[in-house]
This record gives C-alpha cells, sequence and structure tokens, in this order.
C-alpha cells in the first residue's frame, strides 16, 4: 500500500512539474507601433528563422499564397485610411498575404484577420487591396523574418519586408496633409500664439503658401508680445523671411532669436542663429 501511495504520488509531481515548464516560441511573437504623420501604423506578426534552410523559392515556394510570418496571420491596423501605392485602403485591421517569386512580390491585404496562417477558403472580395513589390538582393543573410516601416515622412512611408536575402518595399501615404490644413483653417477662427506658430511652421516644412507662413508667424510674435518673447518664434521667422526671399526680414528676425537666445542661456539655438547669419553674410 505504501508503495502504491509512493508511485501515485510521483506520477502527480511529475504531471505537476510538466505544467510549470515553458519553452521560447520558434517563431517568437513581435508587435510594432509607428506613428507616421498622424496615423497609427500597428504590425503584429510571427519572426521566423532561416535557421540554415533556403527561404524563398523552397521553404516559401514561389508562386504560392504565404502567411507572410509564421503562426497566425500577420495583421496590419491602419487607425485612418490610406492609400497602398496608390490604392484606397479604409482604416481597419488586415491580414497581409504575399506570393513571392524570385523577381517581385504580390502583397494582399485582406479585410478577414482571424486566420491561423492563410484562409481555407480564400474569398476574393475580401481583398481590400493587391499591390506587386519588387525584390532587391541584400548583400548578407538576414537571419530573422523582419518587417518595418522606415523612410517615414509626415505624408507616408515604406513598409519592408526582410528575410534571407530578399528585400521588398511597398510604399504608402497618410491624409496627414488634408487633416493639418483643415485643423489649420478651423484654428485659424480664433488662433492663438501657438497655433499662428505651429501653422507657420507646417507651411515652412511642408513648401506650402510662404506667404501665409510670414504673415502667420508675424502674428504668432505680436500676440506673444514684447513682454513674453521667445526665441524658437523668432528663430523660424528668419527661416520664413529667408525662404520668402527677404534676406533683411530674415537677419533681423535671426539677431532677435540670438538675443533672446543667449539671455536664456540655450546653447542650440545660439549656434543655430550664428551659422545662418554667417551664411546670410551679417556675421
Amino acid at each position: 500500500m505504501k508503495r502504491i501511495t509512493l508511485l501515485v504520488a510521483f506520477v502527480v509531481a511529475s504531471f505537476t512539474m510538466s505544467a510549470q515548464v515553458t519553452t521560447p516560441q520558434p517563431s517568437p511573437a513581435a508587435k510594432l507601433e509607428q506613428k507616421v504623420g498622424l496615423t497609427d501604423v500597428t504590425i503584429e506578426y510571427a519572426r521566423p528563422g532561416v535557421k540554415g534552410r533556403t527561404i524563398f523559392g523552397n521553404l516559401v515556394p514561389y508562386g504560392k499564397l504565404w502567411r507572410t510570418g509564421a503562426n497566425a496571420n500577420t495583421k496590419i491596423t491602419f487607425s485612418e485610411d490610406v492609400k497602398v501605392d496608390g490604392k484606397e485602403l479604409k482604416k481597419g485591421t488586415y491580414a497581409i498575404y504575399s506570393k513571392p517569386s524570385a523577381e517581385s512580390w504580390e502583397v494582399i491585404f485582406y479585410a478577414d484577420a482571424n486566420n491561423w496562417g492563410t484562409p481555407r477558403n480564400w474569398d476574393e472580395s475580401k481583398v481590400a487591396a493587391s499591390v506587386t513589390g519588387k525584390v532587391y538582393p541584400v548583400p548578407f543573410n538576414v537571419e530573422t523574418f523582419t518587417i518595418d516601416i522606415n523612410n517615414l515622412s509626415n505624408s507616408g512611408g515604406t513598409l519592408e519586408f526582410i528575410w534571407e536575402k530578399t528585400y521588398v518595399a511597398i510604399p504608402f501615404t497618410v491624409p496627414t496633409d488634408q487633416a493639418v490644413v483643415a485643423s489649420i483653417e478651423k484654428a485659424m477662427n480664433g488662433p492663438s500664439a501657438g497655433e499662428y506658430y505651429q501653422a507657420a511652421v507646417y507651411y515652412l516644412q511642408e513648401g506650402k503658401d510662404i506667404g501665409k507662413a510670414k504673415m502667420w508667424i508675424d502674428k504668432a510674435i505680436e500676440i506673444r508680445g514684447k513682454d513674453n518673447p521667445a526665441f524658437w518664434y523668432h528663430r523660424q521667422q528668419s527661416l520664413i523671411y529667408a525662404k520668402s526671399g527677404d534676406k533683411k526680414g530674415a537677419v533681423k528676425a535671426a539677431k532677435r532669436s540670438l538675443e533672446l537666445a543667449e539671455k536664456a542661456g540655450n546653447a542650440d539655438y545660439v549656434k543655430l542663429n550664428k551659422d545662418s547669419l554667417k551664411d546670410w553674410g551679417a556675421l
């Protein structure tokens, strides 16, 4: 009886120990969150490794639908409507599938993102967008499958797939300009100094109407008043004036920004203003 009791205890202990064992996934999960302009882009996927295998044309056959990763389907979420390589894509979550070939990939954004791997029954009506990306060779081995977002600007970026010796990039754009311009126009009904300043700087950075930018930065400085001057406001004023071709106004604004920056002990802005004044022949 004692031997039976000991045996049962051993079996129970073995099961308990087994239940506590955890091991890493062969293809670990990853999540990428990126702000592009004013749009949030989130990618969730699993990252398989090369592990000495030939990937494209072998493990991942050419011309066959691939989950673009491992385990559950890869998901991408856009917080706003976007354009992927010029094609409209409504905000929401999509599975990313692909059909690789030696020269290019067909990248598919599929409206049903709740599959384990590829869908059992493919539904063409759920294809929200299908685009083609050229394959570029990588001069070294990328061991772990990677999806990234690069070449960021206010208006877009590139969705990149890198594995083994293959690189594919898909450009996409986001509706930043429409949103910013709409918010600027709304704010102009009763803008603060900060709103005038932000609008002016945006127009300068994006190469938009420099006359408006000049008017707005002047208004921003006027609203702040003589008792509350800001060296960064005058710095942007100098750049806007220079962009508009008003060198005299640019020099005057840069000197004022330099004076205020020196009083504030801001070495970065002191250097920026001195560099500009040298470039404009004023130092």
